[in-house]
């Protein structure tokens, strides 16, 4: 015997080595594995080669292989091992732990670890029943030395990560060692406290004493072993471990702040104290953190980690470089100080008696130094600290608040502006960037979250203090214009003489903006009466004074315009400055001589200055009638300017006139308004040309020039270029003046305006719509472009694309980006011209023209009302437009109808046309986005199989493949969710209550159950839901679609659907005679969507509770339902039974709700799918031993059963526990 073990100890010494050795090749290294883990897995000699191989004399690799064998028997040997074995290896692990290690400092990590993890399983399976005295023993064993004691903390804390973290047990030994740890807490403390306290105090002694250095380090070593036991504990035992003893355990990790290789330990334990929740009376103690001590060791500690975190002024080699667990503590005393702020704001102004802390102005002066460094992290940080200060109903009041958010504010100046980025060296924040992102893309998206939460707080603190910050706004704003521009080191590349947005200017500028709309969108709040209307009025006219040729600021500019306008309504004489200001930045140009092709930026600030006036025209109209004179004269000469404006900045204007003429409220004037309004553009759209067009897609693509070849430093100012303009401003001048065209709010202002025209049933006027004319006789050629578009993908009209065009129906770049989820940063595009290439030029058209046709239609119902829905076969003319050809229209453009035109349609069409209209539309529509959504997703599933099995292949493919299969995957769920979501708004009418996926032991989970079981029909179907539903058709098709997207492999589509739509159809139809076969679908549809989506927690849950809805609502009448059960992989027939006759026998008491989930969840377990990563996974039987808690069993009769239970409790057995 010993010489076999002998013998397979050498091979396996030799075969560890050769898997470690770095020089090994891929084959012999997997040979020397599988010879390993088969070993593992069915040798007899496991235990004494593990023994062997991990004995002190053994290279460290070789004993850690030794130990994991030794733990690996323990897992899965452990229940079929004698008890005579059993013992054996305990006390060989306690020898090993004894007497089998190497000194503190010089034992290997990985060994110690391993070595914990082997006592800890011996714990998970035998204590406290079979081991009583096992913390005694590990007690006993911290007394043999530093190493010993290194690895009892660590036993501990093991105990406790796999107990309460990661709940790696069965859930009765959970609950076994998680009461006997609790019932044995304050011994537990008392020890840590006393190993902490012995080892911090020797490490004092020896520490700087000549000679001492190694027992320095070893005392450090277990100390910081302590404090992460400490800190594995203090996040769940009962607060009174925490505070106990005046809070000598927060005092203790104060005091250790001040030490440098033990403070970032302590702060972890004091963070994790400080974020607990719990009772206001149990937390109140956390106040003594406020006293003078706690506050300075803080102060003194964040001072000293903050000098030594970098070394920005030193001349060493290293120097500016961030010493890494410096900064990391900054980081955990930063989160501290924020823990802290927190557990003031629940404790202050609560029933707990606690008054304002004396040391509060300490306290915000350290908070503010923190929102003061140079590390974006740490200020981000305090924000929310802040925003509670600034929040609560006392402390706000406090003179030390009011006067910090006056500070704050002054912060806020310099924090809002968009400096430290990685790459960069202009900032000492960047040096701390480099430690906390990855790449500018990565700050660039922090910066924007981070922004966003800055300006909630400083709307708070400008709450509190509105004058103040509106003078810092104001000052901020003069400064800014008073200051030259400043291009920096990054100026713009196209434009000579114009910032970036890395540029100094353009950072202050906007920062500025963000600050100034914060402030004054709370004065107007705060203080509507007390308005400071001079000083307001004084800056708008500077800044409408101001004139700038850069893009970038004077984008910022047009802002500054738009935040002050409020205040014009008490001082109206700046309105044409404003207006003349913003008519001058729609024709906006960098270069007025050589106007090459414009930028982003230059775009950007053209529709800044139309969307200001659209802004104006709609909640500001009474500034314009004065003068509107002046402002129909502006925009009537930039719309007859030929090529000076876009067809979108066009529209924009006619948007404008429209919006004012709703001021007018007679309805034969705005009618005649509009009517001369849109003359030329009905003139140039229903002309003979444009119709010849409009409704032959081989003269469309012509027209267009889709089918030219053009170079690409051809400008194509061409003649196909003026037809796309023209083509373009027809459609989005009628858009905009049906979306924007309404009559007056006021119902009698309407009915003495002349836009009511009669009443419904229900005694509500029915209105006209001044632009209905002109909407109707647009309609025809409408119609014809989109079927004509529809068209445009068919084989032979993309033969007809000339090569210059060939993916011009396909997306363009940036749109893929953001569909597979990569956005570009602004700093990538905003320098480059709108369009990139001639073919980028195309597909924006053809994009925009093609969603412009359908939010157009899809914009008539809402606006025309009664005059669009009785428009003569309008289901038919829909059919024949926007339903041809859709085999072959691509998913995004099919995602455009669903979204823009029949979602709208949808939710504004009267019921009175539910049958008329919607039900010929929504019916063919939802048949054949079954079958085409079906194929779709069963290539997906095939590709996804046929990966998995061709790994090779896949290596080798390029990239643009995979990235075009993500894409039309990713569109595929985008078009799954907007079809899903028609079918929820057609038939849904409130939402049923979906479950919260993570919180399966609180009454969210009955939620939904109950929702579905209870809720009236009415309540539950929308009117055309019940219109469609009452066609037996329909109905099946509604219903198939449902549970067929449960299997889809979209588990959020899945969800939803599950949660809200599927039992809801079903039900309508529950009750009436549905074939067997159907309702055996059905259930199945529930239980193979389980095994597709199972291993997801929220689709788990709502599928489960599907499921057990169906078979608890149906089962009762169709016996099928149990043979489906039944073929359910490893389920127990017997339980299955109980629950059936529970279920189906009136005479037996139902158990609770949650107790038939629980066993219907049971009943199902094998039908649930798995993870990738969990499908290999050798399972872990941890036995339950004898119950240490055992419940007495109750009594029917009440008085009877609490009759025994006091008499059980003072029986012997329980005294004895």
């Amino acid at each position: 015997m010993a010489d076999q073990v002998a013998a397979m100890c050498d091979q396996l010494t030799k075969a560890v080595l050769v898997m470690m050795d770095v020089e090994t090749s891929q084959v012999y290294r997997l040979e020397a594995l599988k010879f390993c883990e088969d070993f593992k897995e069915s040798s007899d000699l496991c235990i004494p080669c593990a023994l062997q191989l991990a004995d002190k004399t053994k290279p460290a690799v070789v004993r850690h292989f030794g130990l994991q064998t030794l733990e690996h028997v323990i897992k899965f040997r452990w229940n079929n091992m004698p008890q005579e074995e059993k013992v054996q290896i305990k006390e060989c692990a306690m020898q090993l732990l004894s007497s089998g290690t190497h000194s503190i400092l010089e034992e290997e990590s990985h060994v110690k670890d391993a070595l914990s993890r082997i006592i800890v399983e011996m714990i998970k399976r035998e204590w406290p029943q079979h081991w009583p005295h096992m913390l005694k023993e590990m007690e006993s064993l911290t007394s043999q030395g530093d190493v010993q004691t290194e690895v009892v903390m660590w036993i501990l804390l093991r105990l406790a990560e796999d107990v309460i973290t990661f709940q790696t047990l069965p859930s009765q030994r959970r609950r076994d060692i998680q009461q006997t740890l609790t019932q044995n807490m304050d011994n537990i403390f008392s020890f840590l406290l006393a190993v902490l306290h012995v080892h911090v105090e020797s490490y004092h002694k020896v520490k700087g004493q000549p000679g001492h250095e190694l027992q320095v380090r070893a005392h450090c070593r277990v100390a910081v072993a302590t404090l992460n036991t400490l800190a594995g504990y203090i996040d769940w035992v009962s607060l009174t471990h925490i505070t106990c003893g005046n809070c000598h355990l927060l005092e203790t990790l104060c005091l250790l702040l001040s030490e440098p290789e033990l403070q970032l330990e302590a702060s972890e334990c004091l963070l994790i104290a400080l974020s607990r929740k719990g009772k206001l009376e149990d937390r109140e103690p956390f106040m003594l953190l406020f006293d003078d001590v706690a506050i300075q060791c803080i102060l003194s500690a964040a001072q000293s980690a903050d000098g030594l975190s970098t070394s920005m002024n030193s001349s060493e080699p290293l120097a500016g470089d961030v010493v890494e667990r410096r900064y990391v503590f900054l980081k955990r005393l930063c989160q501290v100080l924020c823990a802290l702020g927190v557990q003031l704001c629940s404790v202050v102004g609560s029933d707990v008696n606690v008054g304002v802390p004396a040391n509060l102005s300490k306290y915000t002066e350290a908070l503010l130094a923190f929102t003061t460094h140079p590390s974006q992290f740490l200020k981000s940080c305090t924000l929310a600290t802040w925003g509670a200060l600034f929040k609560h109903e006392v402390l706000s009041k406090d003179a030390v608040i009011v006067q910090m958010a006056v500070k704050y504010l002054k912060v806020s100046m310099t924090n809002l502006v968009k400096t430290g980025f990685p790459s960069q060296n202009d900032n000492p924040s960047s040096e701390y960037s480099r430690m906390d992102f990855h790449s500018d893309e990565d700050f660039h998206f922090f910066f924007y979250s981070f922004r966003g939460q800055q300006g909630d707080v400083l709307k708070t603190a400008s709450r509190i203090v509105p004058l103040e910050a509106f003078q810092t706004a104001a000052d901020w704003l003069h400064y800014q214009i008073a200051c030259p521009i400043d291009l920096g080191q990054t100026a713009s590349k196209s434009s000579k003489g114009s910032c970036s947005l890395m540029s100094p200017s353009v950072v202050q500028w906007d920062a500025m903006t963000v600050f100034m709309e914060c402030v004054v969108s709370q004065i107007l709040k705060t203080l509507p009466e007390e308005l400071p209307v001079d000083q307001s009025m004084e800056l708008l006219q500077a800044v409408l004074n101001y004139d700038t040729k850069d893009p970038l600021i004077l984008s910022c500019v047009l802002t500054t315009v738009s935040i002050l306008l409020p205040f014009l309504v008490h001082r109206q004489q700046l309105v044409p400055q404003v207006l003349l200001k913003l008519f001058k930045a729609v024709t906006f140009e960098v270069d007025q001589e050589n106007k090459g092709p414009r930028t982003k930026s230059v775009k950007n600030v053209r529709r800044h200055a139309c969307s200001s006036i659209i802004r104006i025209c709609r909640d500001y109209p009474q500034f314009i009638l004065p003068c509107y004179d002046m402002f129909h004269s502006n925009v009537k000469k930039l719309l007859s300017s030929d090529a000076s404006q876009t067809c979108m900045e066009k529209a924009s204007l006619v948007e404008s006139l429209v919006l004012i003429s709703n001021k007018f409220q007679d309805f034969e004037k705005q009618k005649a308004f509009l009517d001369e309004l849109l003359a030329p553009v009905l003139a140039e759209w229903t002309s003979e040309e444009m119709r010849s067009v409009l409704w032959d897609p081989v003269k469309l693509l012509s027209f267009v020039g889709a089918d030219q070849v053009v170079a690409e430093q051809d400008e194509h100012t061409n003649m196909a270029s003026l037809n796309r303009g023209r083509m373009s401003f027809c459609l989005n001048a009628v858009l905009a003046v049906v979306k924007r065209a309404r009559w007056p709010a006021d119902v009698e202002e309407a009915k003495s305006g002349g836009f009511v025209v009669g009443y419904d049933l229900t005694g509500a006027p029915i209105y006209r719509n001044p632009c209905s004319a002109q909407f109707l006789a647009f309609m025809p050629n409408l119609l014809a472009l989109i079927r004509t578009q529809n068209s445009l993908f068919m084989p032979e009209n993309i033969a007809r694309l000339s090569e210059t065009f060939v993916g011009a129906h396909e997306l363009m770049d940036t749109e893929k980006n953001i569909v597979i989820g990569l956005p570009q940063l602004p700093m990538d595009f905003y320098d480059s011209p709108v369009y990139r290439s001639n073919l980028e030029r195309m597909q924006g058209f053809l994009g925009t023209l093609y969603d412009n046709c359908f939010s157009l239609l899809g914009s008539a119902g809402a606006s025309l009302q009664k005059e669009f829905y009785t428009i003569d076969g309008l289901a038919e003319l829909i059919a024949g437009s926007a339903f041809v050809s859709l085999d072959q229209v691509p998913d995004h453009r099919l995602r455009s109808i669903i979204r823009l035109f029949l979602k709208p349609l949808v939710v504004s069409c009267p019921p009175e046309y539910n049958e008329s209209l919607l039900r010929p539309l929504l019916a063919p529509l939802f048949a054949y986005m079954m079958q085409r959504l079906s194929m779709k997703w069963q290539v997906i599933s095939q590709r996804a199989s046929a990966d998995g099995d061709d790994e090779e292949e896949q290596v080798v493919c390029q990239k643009s493949e995979v990235t075009q299969e993500m894409l039309e995957e990713q569109l595929v769920r985008l078009l799954t969710k907007e079809v899903l979501d028609l079918l929820n708004l057609s038939c849904i009418s409130k939402k049923v209550a979906e479950p919260a996926a993570s919180k399966e032991e609180n009454g969210e989970e009955d939620m939904m159950m109950d929702s579905v079981q209870t809720s009236s029909v009415p309540e539950d179907l929308t009117e055309l839901g019940k219109c469609l539903m009452k066609h037996e058709d329909i109905c099946m098709l509604l219903l198939t679609l449902s549970f067929t997207s449960l299997s889809w492999k979209d588990a959020t589509n899945c969800n939803r659907t599950a949660s809200m739509v599927c039992w809801t159809l079903l039900r309508q139809v529950a009750a009436g005679n549905l074939l067997p076969e159907a309702v055996t679908w059905f259930f199945t549809s529930v239980l193979r969507a389980l095994q597709v989506h199972g291993q997801h927690e929220p689709c788990n849950l709502t599928l489960s509770q599907l499921a057990m809805v169906i078979y608890e609502n149906l089962r009762p009448r169709y016996v099928e339902l149990r043979g489906v059960m039944i073929q359910i992989p490893n389920i127990n027939i017997q339980a299955l039974d109980q629950f059936d006759q529970k279920l189906m026998d009136p005479g037996v008491q139902k158990p609770t709700e949650k107790k038939r989930k629980d066993q219907f969840r049971k009943l199902i377990a094998g039908t649930i799918g798995k993870a990738l990563c969990e499908q290999f996974r050798k399972e872990v039987h941890i036995r339950n031993l004898p119950s240490l808690f055992k419940r007495p069993k109750q009594d029917k009769d009440v008085v009877d059963s609490e009759v025994e239970g006091l008499a059980s409790l003072f029986s012997p057995e329980n005294i004895s526990l």
